[in-house]
């Protein structure tokens, strides 16, 4: 590997954590917030509410997911255009709750709802940037735009209305009592679909030379939306 090679994946990865880890620790904690706010209190007893990052890591979803979508990319296309990954769930116990489907609703709907906060207070902060000398100035600018998308990401992704996702939980809330126990099913298998459906198939197919890209083509109008709107809500 040369050695402009390795500056710009370091340079990569340290935009890339901050704002990664943020999104993905608060977003649980957020579940553990709303959760215990309701009545449940199993994610503050189990130390859940921490913002240390050490206490939500997933081996898969917060190390060894990222870190595969993020080598892969600056290997390939040398930059990084979609990356997300998750934290270890919070431990949910709905028997707390009055109304159990409504009240994890509520649950699910706080993590993409805090990533959606993040996104806004990070452009807000870009304010900041003209007062940072040179390289430093570069370096909060690029990891400020990065940590308003890894945010805007992980929320639209995690609203996608497919079980276990937060989306599939509150449609499972808002749907009448019949069609939300046939989607509540899907919970088991929902996680395998979704790594199925946009990962493993349209991988195999672009290594067949067809172009495949249904999340990035599910999320990138979205995306685009938010990020504008955010940024224009912060005054830029």
């Amino acid at each position: 590997m040369s050695e402009t090679f390795l500056t710009n994946l370091l340079w990569g990865f340290l935009i890339i954590a901050p704002g990664a880890v943020i999104a993905i620790v608060l977003h649980e904690v957020a579940h553990g917030w709303a959760a215990n706010a309701l009545g449940d209190p199993t994610a503050r007893l189990q130390g859940r509410l921490s913002l240390n990052p050490i206490r939500h890591a997933d081996p898969v979803g917060t190390v060894a997911l990222p870190l595969i979508l993020f080598a892969a990319q600056m290997l390939t296309i040398g930059r990084v255009e979609m990356l997300f990954g998750w934290a270890k769930p919070v431990p949910v116990d709905t028997r707390y709750f009055r109304n159990p489907r409504v009240g994890m609703a509520w649950v699910a709907a706080a993590g993409p709802a805090i990533n959606l906060v993040l996104a806004f207070l990070f452009a807000l902060s870009g304010h900041a940037v003209d007062e940072l000398p040179g390289v430093v100035g570069a370096y909060a600018a690029e990891l400020i735009v990065f940590a308003v998308q890894i945010n805007l990401l992980l929320m639209l992704f995690n609203l996608l209305p497919v079980p276990p996702l937060d989306g599939g939980r509150i449609l499972v809330g808002i749907l009448p009592l019949p069609a939300a126990r046939i989607v509540a099913r899907l919970e088991g298998a929902g996680l395998a679909l979704i790594l199925v459906g946009f990962f493993l198939v349209p991988a195999a197919l672009r290594q067949a030379g067809i172009a495949a890209d249904p999340l990035g083509t599910l999320l990138w109008p979205p995306l685009v939306w938010f990020r504008r709107l955010v940024f224009t809500a912060a005054g830029f």
